[in-house]
C-alpha cells in the first residue's frame, strides 16, 4: 500500500503560502515521499495557481488535490486549468474533485447544493471529453458544457472523486480512477466503500485513497485531545458524521490513528486489508518530534 501525506495552504507558519508550499514539497520529496495531496479550503489562496509555481520549482513528486469543489467553476474552466497545470508538472498532477458542503455552497456562494449526484455526473460529462482532447457537447440540468480546447502537449490527469455515499461511489467506480475518503474507518472502507466502488467499476482498475489523522507519539491522551479539538467540525458535517456513525466512532478523535510505531503501523496496515490502495496521513500533532516520527514511519511502510 502506498503512503502519502496531506499538505495545506494554511500550514505556512507565517510565510508566504507559495514559498511554504515549495519548501514543504521539496522537503517531503527529499525525505522520500512520492505523492502529496493538497487541500483547498474556501478561505485559502487558489491551490492550482500555487501548484503552478510549485511544479516549476520542485521536481520528482506528484501532487493531487484533495479536493477541488466543482460548484464554483465551470467544467471548461477547470479543464483549462487542470491541463495547463499537468503540462507545467510534466504529468505529475492528479485531479481530486468533490461536492463541497451545503454551508459553503449555499451559505457562501449562493449556489444550490441539491442534486449532488446529477451535478457531479453532468460535470464529468463536460469535463472528461475536454481533458481527453475531445470536444464536449453535454447539455445538462445543472451545467452545460459545449466546445473544445487547444492546449498543445497537455495530457489528462487522473480524476478521483471524494465519494462516501453509494451513488457517488458508483459514479466514481464507473467513470474515474477512484475515490478519496476522509474520516472513514476500516470497517466502513471494507464493507461499504471498497465493494461499492469496485462492483461499479466492473473489472476496470480503480483505487481507494483513504485519508485519516495520524500521530506517532508516546502521549496518546494528549494527541487524542488535539485531534478532538482540531477536527471537531467533522463530527457535525452530515457526510462525515454518517461515516463516523457507521464505524461506531463517537467523534473524529476515534478515527485518528494514534500510538507508538508498532500500533500505528498495525492500524495502517489494516487499511490495506480493507481494500485501501493508498493511505494519506494527516499530521496534526503540534509536537515536532511526533511529526518527525510519523513521517519516518510512513516512509518505512510505503510500498
Amino acid at each position: 500500500m502506498q503512503t502519502s501525506l496531506i499538505g495545506s495552504l494554511s500550514d505556512t507558519r507565517g510565510r508566504s503560502p507559495i514559498d511554504a508550499t515549495v519548501e514543504n514539497l521539496a522537503q517531503l520529496r527529499d525525505e522520500g515521499f512520492r505523492r502529496v495531496w493538497m487541500t483547498q479550503m474556501p478561505y485559502e489562496p487558489d491551490l492550482l495557481t500555487v501548484l503552478a509555481v510549485a511544479f516549476r520549482e520542485v521536481s520528482d513528486i506528484e501532487v493531487g488535490t484533495g479536493v477541488i469543489p466543482i460548484q464554483n467553476q465551470h467544467p471548461m474552466l477547470l479543464a483549462q486549468r487542470a491541463l495547463t497545470l499537468n503540462l507545467i508538472g510534466g504529468g505529475r498532477f492528479i485531479l481530486g474533485l468533490g461536492m463541497t458542503h451545503q454551508a459553503v455552497t449555499e451559505g457562501m456562494w449562493g449556489i444550490p447544493w441539491d442534486k449532488p449526484v446529477r451535478r457531479l455526473r453532468e460535470y464529468l460529462d463536460g469535463l472528461q471529453p475536454l481533458l481527453a482532447g475531445e470536444a464536449a457537447d453535454a447539455p445538462g440540468e445543472t451545467v452545460t458544457t459545449r466546445g473544445s480546447l487547444q492546449i498543445l502537449g497537455a495530457t489528462a490527469p487522473d480524476i478521483y472523486i471524494a465519494a462516501l455515499g453509494p451513488q457517488l461511489l458508483k459514479l466514481a467506480g464507473r467513470r474515474t480512477a477512484g475515490t478519496v475518503t476522509w474520516m472513514t474507518g476500516p470497517t466502513t472502507l471494507a464493507q461499504h466503500v471498497t465493494p461499492t466502488l469496485r462492483e461499479a467499476a466492473q473489472g476496470r482498475p480503480v483505487r481507494v485513497v483513504a485519508a485519516l489523522p495520524v500521530s506517532v507519539t508516546d502521549d496518546v491522551a494528549g494527541a487524542r485531545a488535539q485531534a478532538a479539538k482540531q477536527f471537531a467540525m467533522y463530527g457535525h458535517l452530515p457526510s462525515y458524521r454518517a461515516m463516523l456513525d457507521r464505524e461506531g466512532y463517537a467523534g473524529p478523535e476515534d478515527a485518528a490513528i494514534i500510538g507508538d510505531e508498532a500500533e500505528v503501523a498495525e492500524r495502517i496496515e489494516a487499511l490495506a486489508g480493507a481494500g485501501v490502495d493508498e493511505y494519506v496521513g494527516v499530521l496534526f500533532d503540534a509536537s515536532p518530534e511526533a511529526r518527525a516520527r510519523t513521517r519516518a514511519l510512513l516512509r518505512s511502510i510505503d510500498s
